[in-house]
């Protein structure tokens, strides 16, 4: 059945999912994941004050001796549930709180990535292959394999042998791996169990989730 696009309704709970160009790798550094993940973590607020890149300058500046220049956290555009960033794509689970809201994220997201990565490799032309997909999640079992499935990427992909070991996802957050000033995402109030047992519950898959290759056209990856 081919794809169709939902609507994204406020206050609802959507997984999205974007990938580059003919598969081409646009993450190919540490340096290049992380600058990704600063940057969603600072357009899920509202009315961003300047664009990413004059915010790490004016933060580069703060070592001598200027004041941080520091967005407002405390309003949001989108929230953050969970992320996983692969070498060729990007998944999230994400809920607007305005009408538009995920839509006007992805695009400040990709439209900054792609211009930093551009630049770097002097390159020129589009980096990501058209709009992003995006699935309604409608229940609490929903999300929770959800995130499952999108924290167990990197070992689908033998890129780790076990989630915690991949850097770019949500997974450390959710096994609490990391300090609550550090994090991107909120999942309070979604995620019913402890760290121990969500460990438990995403690592117990691993080998099943390897399979999924095998379906893949089951998948969001696929339409």
């Amino acid at each position: 059945m081919p794809y169709r696009k939902i609507p994204l309704v406020k206050e609802e709970i959507y997984h999205i999912y974007t990938r580059s160009i003919a598969g081409f790798k646009i993450f190919n550094s540490e340096k290049a994941f992380r600058r990704m993940l600063e940057a969603i973590d600072f357009y899920s607020i509202e009315n961003p004050p300047c664009k990413y890149s004059l915010f790490l300058k004016r933060n580069e500046k703060s070592i001598n001796g200027d004041n941080t220049f520091q967005p407002d956290h405390t309003k949001k555009i989108v929230r953050i549930f969970a992320y996983c960033l692969m070498p060729t794509h990007i998944h999230l689970i994400v809920k607007q709180f305005i009408n538009n809201g995920i839509s006007l994220f992805l695009n400040l997201i990709l439209k900054s990535y792609s211009k930093y990565f551009n630049a770097k490799y002097n390159r020129k032309g589009p980096l990501w292959e058209g709009r992003f997909k995006n699935v309604l999640v409608e229940t609490n079992e929903q999300f929770l394999h959800l995130t499952r499935y999108i924290h167990l990427n990197p070992t689908s992909a033998s890129l780790v042998s076990k989630p915690e070991d991949w850097e770019f996802s949500s997974y450390r957050e959710y096994i609490g791996w990391v300090k609550e000033d550090k994090k991107i995402c909120d999942f309070s109030h979604y995620l019913d169990m402890d760290f121990a047992a969500y460990k438990k519950f995403v690592e117990d898959h691993i080998d099943y989730q390897r399979k999924l290759e095998q379906i893949k056209h089951l998948t969001l990856e696929s339409l």
